[in-house]
């Protein structure tokens, strides 16, 4: 697909110019019609390469934050009456995402063979999960595209803030095990040999940890590839079984009841849930659908594979409460709210309540997280110096006293 850079005017004659990505000059003026632009010139771009040949491995994915931008945009395109052509197109071009602006202009190609906005979407599943297909596919149903992507917008800034929340409660702690893992490492290959061969020139008896500490740091020098191999291999290994179906349940299964964390990602999980069926369900999206796409947005196959029998339990006939309840996933509190807003009609309004309350709580716990961490840090860093006080001035202690003595 090639780059055309255009020179045309507007219905009321005003004068517009700029680039189009089409396979011809001829799907460049068809392109530019659906705008409502009556091209002038229409030149080939020779001066750029088309984005196809541009995009490699190295090339930033989509990412949340331009989901959010595309989505805000779209509320307010649509929203000022803007055509779904002249909107998707305008913003193909001024998309920061490289990724992002091929996948809008293959979108826009589409749309102007006759398909709908969340067909297009839909042929993009990496960029655009089906949760957000579902919304748009509903805004487009009722009427109010505009209204779909006010909630998706919303739905991926509270997303986005959660992540980075996330991202800052965990920064110190791996911030202290990387320089933990730098201080054995350097204690190992630089520091230990030196008292290991001062040792050696006394031919002093060494004690167990001392002797322990010589090993350890001959084994780091001479054997580092074993210690390498031994690193990817547990790694690849432990990548393998996680990506495998079994590793991915039973994974997400446990990380609900380790401790200290355990209770963040259970948190996190029922707000998600919450959030997300709140939208689908004040979209207009059928329940037993609504549940399907909320067992993929919560992204934990224990959880998800809970959400997919309570679809199946609707489809047979009993109440969203009934199957909230036996799926043993939910708090009373959740529990309470679905029941109240079944008998109300209100479900998504008591949801989208329980998911800022999950929230909160969330984000008080992200705050805190640093607070319960740092204790084990400490113990471990301290265990640390024990062993290596233990290991390297015991001996010098009892040289020292050795030569006192003669």
């Amino acid at each position: 697909m090639a780059r055309y850079s255009y020179t045309g005017r507007f219905a009321d004659g005003k004068l517009t110019s700029g680039v189009v990505e089409a396979t011809d000059a001829s799907s460049a003026a068809k392109m530019l019609g659906a705008r409502s632009i009556t091209p002038i010139a229409i030149d080939l771009d020779s001066d750029t390469v088309s984005k196809e040949e541009k995009i490699t491995w190295f090339t930033p994915s989509v990412s949340l934050s331009d989901l959010v931008i595309f989505s805000r945009q779209m509320y307010s395109l649509t929203r000022a009456g803007i055509p779904i052509l002249r909107a998707v197109g305008g913003l193909a071009e001024s998309s920061s995402s490289l990724r992002l602006r091929e996948a809008l202009t293959e979108i826009l190609g589409q749309l102007e063979r006759g398909r709908s906005l969340s067909s297009a979407l839909h042929q993009h599943p990496r960029i655009f999960n089906e949760l957000f297909v579902s919304v748009v596919h509903v805004g487009e149903n009722t009427g109010q595209l505009d209204v779909a992507f006010a909630q998706l917008a919303e739905y991926l800034e509270r997303e986005q803030e959660t992540r980075k929340q996330i991202t800052a409660a965990t920064r110190y702690p791996i911030f202290v095990t990387i320089a933990i893992a730098v201080a054995l490492v350097i204690m190992n290959v630089f520091v230990i040999p030196k008292f290991a061969d001062m040792f050696a020139k006394f031919n002093a008896d060494l004690p167990g940890m001392t002797q322990f500490l010589i090993n350890m740091s001959d084994f780091f020098v001479h054997r580092w590839y074993v210690l390498v191999l031994g690193i990817g291999g547990l790694s690849y290994g432990v990548h393998r079984y996680l990506s495998s179906e079994v590793g991915r349940y039973k994974w997400d299964k446990l990380k609900l009841k380790l401790p200290i964390v355990g209770s963040i990602f259970n948190r996190s999980l029922l707000g998600r849930f919450a959030r997300s069926f709140s939208m689908m369900i004040r979209a207009g999206v059928p329940l037993t659908t609504a549940l399907t796409l909320v067992a993929e947005a919560v992204d934990n196959k224990y959880m998800g594979r809970k959400i997919i029998v309570m679809r199946q339990n609707i489809e047979k006939g009993e109440s969203l409460s009934r199957v909230a309840l036996n799926s043993e996933l939910f708090t009373s509190m959740v529990l309470q709210m679905i029941n109240v807003g079944e008998e109300t009609g209100r479900v998504d309004e008591l949801l989208s309540e329980v998911a800022e309350f999950y929230e909160r709580e969330v984000d008080y716990d992200l705050k805190s997280l640093t607070a319960k961490i740092e204790p084990i840090l400490i113990g471990v860093v301290a265990v640390m110096v024990l062993v290596l006080a233990l290991g390297i001035f015991t001996p010098m202690w009892d040289m020292m006293g050795a030569i006192k003595g003669r």
